[in-house]
């Protein structure tokens, strides 16, 4: 099992340096990232189209990050060949930012549903749950980054299976939902782009999840994506590795 200190340990210093700072850079987009999100979901419910198109104009920026830390990786691979725990932390780093640059996406998504509400008029149905969910994930999003910060696979642990709980609300709103279109057919398309930007909210946990399950990789060597909760519990409880 591998903690903050593993990475700090090689007899060059500037290996050390460049392991330290590609980790940074990825923590510093994950941060822009995360206040994407919230900044994201405020915009819809407050109706501030705004705030909405700040978070579009954020997208070049992100996407700009990923290739920037996309490439410290290559030449870290090319340069050091890592092993064991070192190339681990290379390997979820760069797949981690597929799925910061993701988050990044559905972010804008929500962005482009609360301009289109926002000229529509009149607050829809559905604002409630994207208030609730929108809190969940944001949630998610964060302790995922924390826990990369920290190698905390437990911390991991917990965002993995709280998407369980996520997948659940989302489809209990998305029943209720349908249901009051069904009841309400002049509310149809103000109520599609709040069911559409949920979904979005729901991919974000998923994508929250995928970095969750990748921490437990860094710590344990073991790759949980398909592994199930109960197996994954497992791993992070009694998983060792170097």
């Amino acid at each position: 099992m591998i903690n903050k200190d593993s990475h700090t340990h090689h007899i060059s210093q500037q290996f050390n340096a460049e392991l330290e700072e590609v980790r940074s850079h990825l923590l510093a987009m994950g941060g822009l990232v995360e206040k994407q999100v919230n900044d994201a979901v405020t915009a819809l419910i407050d109706a501030d189209s705004g705030l909405a198109q700040q978070v579009r104009e954020l997208d070049d920026q992100i996407n700009q990050m990923e290739r920037n830390i996309d490439e410290e990786c290559v030449r870290i691979l090319a340069r050091r060949q890592p092993a064991a725990s070192d190339l681990r932390l290379i390997i979820s780093i760069s797949k981690s930012v597929i799925d910061l640059e993701r988050i990044g996406d559905e972010s804008t998504k929500i962005a482009r549903r609360a301009i289109q509400l926002c000229e529509e008029g009149e607050s829809p149905r559905g604002y409630v749950e994207v208030r609730h969910i929108g809190d969940q994930v944001r949630k998610m999003v964060q302790e995922a980054l924390d826990a990369f910060a920290r190698f905390d696979a437990d911390l991991a642990l917990s965002v993995a299976q709280y998407d369980k709980t996520v997948d659940r609300e989302y489809k209990t709103a998305l029943r209720e939902l349908v249901t009051y279109m069904m009841e309400d057919p002049r509310s149809i398309s103000r109520v599609l782009s709040v069911i559409w930007a949920l979904r979005s909210l729901e991919r974000i946990g998923d994508h929250a999840r995928n970095i969750a399950e990748l921490v437990i990789y860094l710590v344990h060597g073991t790759d949980v994506r398909h592994l199930g909760l109960a197996r994954m519990k497992e791993e992070v409880s009694g998983g060792e590795s170097n």
